[in-house]
């Protein structure tokens, strides 16, 4: 497998969006900005939200929402260079659901609480064909102690939230089947990656057992989950951290494939171009977003700009 490198220099990149235009946006997490990268790898920052901007997608209204998990991670110095997320900082105060406008850069808060309860690191968005926006919140982590993390679904008019999954350990990415009848998401420190049925939008089915959905699928050694995309197929491509790479799991089956790339932290994946082949990759310890022609097309979202 060949890989392009499209830019270097990104402070922790996450959440790619492929473009219309050929150009892809990511977050800069470590740097609180929305960074637009140009198909000859030319860099524009087109928003400073400030915080941890996290996962990213286009909304219904052609707008760009942001999981701003608030600065859920602190960036320690290394030796090697390379940049590693450690603890949540004391002074951190909690995330929020962010819109911005793609033409000002203007950023607006849509949620950052759910039924009086704060919003602890939003990390991770999709959105459904009824334009409900699905995210994960990955909870926190300090010396002492680690936060549960949670799910919810809401309306992007900011009219509406709700939390569907509660107690949840570190989750992190989460994608739709293409049939729009399965959420998927997975868990970052187990490593497992999960499936939750729905009757309708924001409305999940009870799920078999005692566990809050249904298990999909474990990496094989020892590795931690990331974000993730949705083939065409329908298999579920995670990020995949230590073992350096995309892990992918395909639904109802024991089929599993790893796809080894040349960081420690791969921490997202998303497709673009006519045959929604090319797949683009955030390798976030070594700054870079790359780019590789992929073995299946991605789905193609539900909004795209």
């Amino acid at each position: 497998m060949q890989i392009r490198e499209i830019t270097t220099g990104l402070r922790f990149p996450e959440g790619p969006v492929a473009m219309d235009d050929g150009s892809v946006i990511v977050v800069e997490m470590a740097a609180g900005a929305i960074t637009r990268v140009a198909k000859d790898g030319r860099k524009q920052v087109i928003a400073t939200p400030g915080g941890g901007p996290n996962g990213l997608a286009i909304g219904p209204d052609g707008a760009l929402y942001v999981c701003n998990n608030g600065g859920n991670f602190e960036f320690v110095p290394r030796d090697d260079g390379l940049m590693i997320p450690g603890h949540t900082p004391p002074s951190h105060k909690g995330g929020r659901i962010e819109r911005i406008n793609l033409s000002t850069g203007k950023v607006e808060v849509v949620y950052d609480s759910c039924d009086g309860e704060k919003l602890q690191a939003p990390n991770d968005i999709v959105f459904d064909t009824a334009g409900g926006m699905w995210f994960t919140d990955h909870g926190s982590t300090n010396s002492q102690h680690r936060t549960h993390g949670a799910i919810y679904y809401a309306k992007a008019d900011g009219s509406k939230i709700t939390k569907v999954l509660r107690e949840l350990l570190s989750p992190n990415g989460i994608g739709l089947s293409p049939d729009g009848k399965a959420m998927h998401y997975a868990e970052t420190f187990p490593g497992r990656v999960w499936t939750l049925p729905l009757t309708a939008p924001g409305v999940a089915a009870p799920p078999a057992g005692f566990t809050p959905a249904n298990f999909e699928g474990a990496f094989p050694g020892l590795a931690y989950f990331d974000s993730l995309g949705v083939q065409a197929d329908g298999g579920i491509c995670i990020a995949t951290i230590l073992a350096g790479g995309i892990s992918t799991f395909w639904p109802d089956t024991k089929k599993f494939e790893h796809t080894p790339l040349p960081d420690i932290l791969v921490t997202n994946i998303c497709w673009g171009g006519n045959d929604m082949k090319t797949a683009y990759v955030t390798l976030s310890s070594t700054g870079k977003l790359v780019a590789t022609e992929w073995r299946s097309p991605g789905l193609r979202l539900n909004y795209n700009a």
